[in-house]
């Protein structure tokens, strides 16, 4: 292994008889590199863009939610609300209440989700940190105040500002009282300010409190989910145990992950779809690196002839030529990751590629990941390796092709 080894390195460093394969040998280098540093720098997007967004979903979601398997609200006493919160892990828990309602501003009309939540929701998520206008306010002694999506500000044209505008809530009656009864409720509140959180949750929802909408559904104190904030050293499976013995079956427990499960999965798909489409793209570079490898085969044939006159099978040298193309893959695998990770400082650093206006970040987020490069690495080898199969194989033919001549 080590004579292949060392006589392949030869044969890549070397001089060749022809200037031109030389050429055509950093070429197939340098095409590797790109690929390498292709496929890095896709991966780490993708990677970028999952962290930002879940970091934001994390500021409307909470890190663990309770909701029934069947039906849309339950009564939960607050004693068994404390007994959760005593739970190892666990450091706050929300009540929230939330229903399709028609929103009226002025003149105009959307139909949103009208979520109710607790004093404890800003404790249970970073709610607070995403109200980029006004302020997070939803009650001031008798009067009821919301902070709405950004996405359903702009649909209902709402003036933050405007202390004397109201936003009317109306409620389907889920029982109608007689023949001369409205088939709403309807309700209002001011708005105090906009949250945003760069997802379908700004186009729909409007947060008040959890008594309003209590009221507006013409409950007592019902909840559609409780939501947990558990620290950073938690154990999932306890509280999940502990959570589960308190409130009996028929309830779901859902993680971060879970809540979006569908959101990541389509973002997955994509990250490695683009990968895909990448991959491929280095195996057309790879032709490139199976005519250098053909050309050094051609270049070589009197030393292949007087290695197979000294005893070398035609097994070893099929093996040179395999470590040959693998050779050039590692090269171009390593000055490839060194552009990646340069390229990855310059873009966190300096923003080398920004995003158009209208997005919450000026550029394209980007973070690395070490599983990233052990996938890409054993993708370009594994290319890398394919590529030889073919020169080697005419390489270890060669003896009988002189003996011909």
């Amino acid at each position: 292994m080590k004579l292949t080894f060392e006589i392949a390195r030869r044969y890549l460093l070397g001089k060749k008889s022809n200037n031109a394969i030389n050429l055509i040998t950093w070429i197939s280098i340098l095409g590797i590199t790109i690929g390498t540093a292709a496929l890095i720098l896709i991966l780490s997007v993708f990677n970028g863009f999952e962290s930002l967004l879940s970091s934001l979903f994390d500021s409307f979601n909470p890190d663990m939610k309770i909701v029934l398997k069947e039906g849309k609200s339950f009564e939960i006493e607050d004693e068994t609300v404390k007994k959760i919160s005593a739970i190892e892990g666990v450091q706050a828990v929300s009540k929230t209440i939330e229903e399709v309602a028609l929103f009226e501003y002025k003149d105009a009309q959307e139909v949103g989700v009208i979520k109710g939540v607790d004093e404890s929701y800003n404790q249970a998520t970073d709610i607070d940190s995403t109200v980029k206008r006004g302020k997070y306010v939803l009650r001031e002694g008798n009067i009821n105040y919301a902070v709405v999506g950004s996405g359903m500000r702009t649909k209902l044209a709402v003036n933050y500002n405007d202390a004397i505008t109201s936003i009317s809530i109306h409620m389907p009656l889920r029982k109608k009282r007689g023949p001369l009864s409205k088939d709403f409720k309807t309700m209002e509140v001011y708005p105090s300010g906009v949250f945003s959180v760069q997802s379908e949750a700004d186009l729909q929802y409007i947060i008040s409190s959890y008594e309003f909408v209590n009221k507006l559904l013409s409950y007592e104190n019902k909840t559609s989910a409780l939501e947990l904030r558990l620290s950073e050293d938690h154990d999932e499976d306890n509280i999940r145990r502990n959570v589960s013995s308190l409130l009996g079956e028929g309830y779901v427990i859902k993680n971060s992950y879970e809540q979006n499960e569908a959101y990541l999965k389509i973002m997955n798909i994509e990250k490695w779809v683009s990968y895909l489409i990448a991959s491929l793209t280095m195996f057309m570079i790879a032709f490139n690196m199976v005519g250098c490898l053909w050309m050094i085969v051609l270049d070589k044939r009197k030393d292949i002839s007087i290695l197979k006159s000294m005893g070398m099978t035609a097994k070893k040298i099929k093996e040179i030529f395999i470590t040959e193309g693998m050779l050039i893959g590692a090269v171009g695998v390593l000055i490839g990751t060194v552009l990646a990770l340069l390229l990855y400082v310059l873009q966190k650093q300096f923003g080398l590629v920004s995003i158009p206006d209208g997005f919450m970040v000026r550029s394209y987020p980007i973070e690395l990941k070490l599983t990233d490069f052990v996938i890409v690495i054993a993708t370009v080898l594994s290319i890398s390796y394919l590529a030889s199969i073919l020169p080697a194989r005419k390489a270890a033919r060669i003896e009988t092709q002189l003996r011909s001549d």
